[in-house]
């Protein structure tokens, strides 16, 4: 069984008896500079030999290391075969260069480290060697054709833009943040009152079809529920006397008060309609009154 590891146990000669010599080769005849090449390194023997072959910490010099593929232990009729295959690269102008991996073989306490024959590969050039006579070097080629290059999206310079816009937003948020409140403020007041104006003329529109006390009653109930909201307090569950002396005792609030409560809990007489519309338009004024100085505050 073989595996491989960082490195190799210092050699030991004593061992007795002389292991098979592993194969080493190129799998290719000719390279170029920089062009991927591949070395395989195969060894054949017992079953119970323990095997190490090289990792990326050996020595390939003159070729640079780019990786490996490992195939695993495969034994046929009593033999062993271990096999990887190195995927290296030169960058050296020798015409010619060699290569010989070294494979490890653990026998007890001892271990063997046995070369194969060294593998050779010529250097493919691709522009003719200068000859000893030759005083200059040859003049450089240029080129200055434009090669189009694709564009690459510049995330640092759009997460930096993005920054930089939430901080003016957050330091405009900041330095108007009085002012937006108190628009906003302003346009939900606003609403508020245009929707409680309908539909109180709503209300007051019912009962002059039907003089129903539960119109006026409904209306009331607006009423107070829009001035609780107006003043941010619980108006719509005060009486009428604490409405009265919430106000101030506004001569408006008390009389349409006193004259819806006759409706609502008292008997409505015909004559009694007008004293309820001029009830509907105090009512309605006095919450236009609130509107306004609260709107301009």
């Amino acid at each position: 069984m073989a595996v491989l590891i960082l490195g190799f146990l210092p050699t030991n000669a004593g061992a007795q008896t002389a292991p098979p010599v592993p194969q080493g080769r190129f799998l290719k005849q000719t390279v170029l500079i920089g062009e991927p090449l591949d070395y395989e390194l195969r060894y054949e023997h017992a079953p119970d030999l323990e095997v190490v072959f090289p990792d990326s910490l050996a020595q390939f010099a003159p070729f640079e290391y780019a990786g490996k593929t490992f195939f695993p232990t495969r034994t046929r009729q009593g033999v062993s075969l271990d096999r990887a295959i190195y995927h290296l690269r030169t960058f050296r102008l020798d015409s010619v260069q060699t290569l010989a991996l070294p494979v490890a073989v653990l026998q007890g306490p001892d271990t063997l480290s046995i070369l194969p024959p060294p593998s050779r590969v010529r250097l493919r050039r691709t522009v003719a060697p200068l000859s000893a006579n030759t005083a200059e070097l040859p003049a450089l080629r240029q080129n200055l054709a434009l090669v189009p290059v694709e564009p690459i999206f510049n995330y640092p310079y759009w997460i930096a833009g993005v920054l930089a816009l939430l901080a003016v937003l957050g330091g405009s948020a900041a330095l108007f943040r009085r002012r937006l409140t108190r628009r906003y403020r302003a346009y939900k007041l606003r609403k508020n009152h245009g929707y409680f104006l309908a539909q109180f003329a709503r209300h007051v529109e019912r009962f002059e079809l039907s003089r129903s006390a539960t119109n006026v009653e409904r209306a009331v109930v607006l009423w107070k529920n829009y001035l609780a909201r107006l003043e941010n307090s619980d108006l719509n569950s005060f009486t009428t006397r604490e409405l009265v002396a919430y106000f101030e005792n506004d001569s408006d609030v008390r009389k349409a008060l006193n004259a819806t409560d006759k409706v609502v809990y008292g008997n409505l007489q015909t004559e009694d309609a007008a004293e309820v519309d001029r009830a509907f338009q105090r009512l309605r004024g006095f919450a236009e009154r609130r509107y306004a100085s609260l709107n301009a505050a």
